[in-house]
């Protein structure tokens, strides 16, 4: 298995992205080709002296898009920037898999001109897992789309089920679709005209409506949103969580002398804390729908996130994400044939 990293994309590229290449080049066996300015990657590659014994390889790529750059203009005129070229390497087939933790609507853009989509995907979605206290709720769309109709929230649904029953072994994943309230008739127009489609799929499992507090609380393992609500969430719960860990440490620290000692104490259970809602845990969300494997990991991915990115694109291809998604919505689009007549 070959995997196409972006080497100059995020914050800490491309010190972090490199270590955490090595780190999955150790662990996973994979081959890992490191894209862009070869001079800066050789730097932080000869950090590590058994480097050239791994399954790691440089392509070289001249340009890098910054995360301010418009998306869509960017991709069109960096045409050899480490993203595009990353992706380029995926279409020819020369890799099985792109990660890339730059710019997201550059990452999107690029994966839609160079990978295009699947056939009957009207667009591509970002599957985001978020943890709970019984393993992870993948929440659909965490930003690919700001503007969802009914059918595209439908295919976001049949798309997470199968990523989850895939990749994270969950059987009939149970969907929901976020909502104000657990009521049928509730919710904006969006989610009313789309609650009968999903009610009707016969290849998921739909449960009906999630509320927010459910995408925490374990109920459902797939929450189909669109990707403006969903961007949202992502956000809130990413700020909160670290609210949450910056104010225990400061309570810890004015509690004196008793209040250290019980942290020490529990600091197994902290450290399993934090643990359990680190993103570097789950390493990147992939652009479901592409046809292709993308991972878009964390602008602020350090070397752990990198390293789960690239074991979750080596589970993606090694399931066979694309071709599962590919049969299912043809089959769903029979059963909707069927319907009408």
């Amino acid at each position: 298995m070959r995997i196409a990293l972006d080497a100059m994309g995020g914050d800490y590229a491309p010190e972090q992205i490199v270590a955490g290449a090595i780190d999955a080049a150790r662990e996973f066996g994979c081959e890992i080709v490191l894209v862009g300015d070869q001079e800066k990657i050789y730097r932080e590659l000869n950090k590590y002296p058994d480097w050239n014994k791994l399954k790691i390889s440089v392509h070289h790529a001249t340009e890098v898009i910054e995360m301010g750059e418009h998306p869509v203009a960017a991709v069109r005129k960096k045409k050899d920037s480490s993203l595009v070229v990353a992706a380029q390497l995926a279409k020819k087939g020369e890799c099985d898999a792109v990660i890339s933790a730059g710019s997201t609507g550059a990452a999107v853009t690029s994966a839609l001109f160079t990978l295009g989509r699947i056939a009957g995907i009207d667009r591509p979605t970002i599957a985001t897992p978020i943890p709970t206290g019984h393993g992870v709720t993948l929440l659909m769309d965490s930003g690919a789309n700001v503007d969802s109709k009914p059918r595209h929230l439908v295919q976001s649904a049949l798309m997470g089920s199968i990523y989850s029953e895939c990749v994270f072994g969950i059987k009939k994943p149970r969907v929901g679709l976020l909502n104000i309230g657990e009521e049928a008739t509730k919710g904006n127009e969006q989610v009313l005209n789309t609650y009968p489609l999903l009610n009707q799929m016969h290849t998921i499992n739909f449960k009906g409506n999630a509320e927010g507090r459910d995408i925490t609380g374990g109920s459902f393992d797939v929450v189909v949103c669109d990707g403006f609500v969903g961007n949202i969430v992502l956000k809130f719960a990413e700020g909160l969580a670290k609210t949450l860990l910056k104010l225990m440490r400061e309570a810890i620290m004015k509690g004196g002398l008793l209040a250290k000692v019980g942290a020490l104490l529990l600091s197994p259970t902290l450290k399993k804390f934090a643990q359990q809602i680190d993103y570097a845990e789950y390493g990147g969300a992939p652009l479901l729908g592409v046809d292709g494997c993308y991972i878009i990991a964390h602008g602020s991915s350090n070397a752990k996130a990198i390293k789960s990115a690239i074991g979750v694109a080596c589970e993606y291809v090694k399931q066979d994400v694309v071709s599962r998604i590919r049969e299912n919505i043809e089959k769903e689009e029979m059963l909707a044939d069927d319907r009408e007549k």
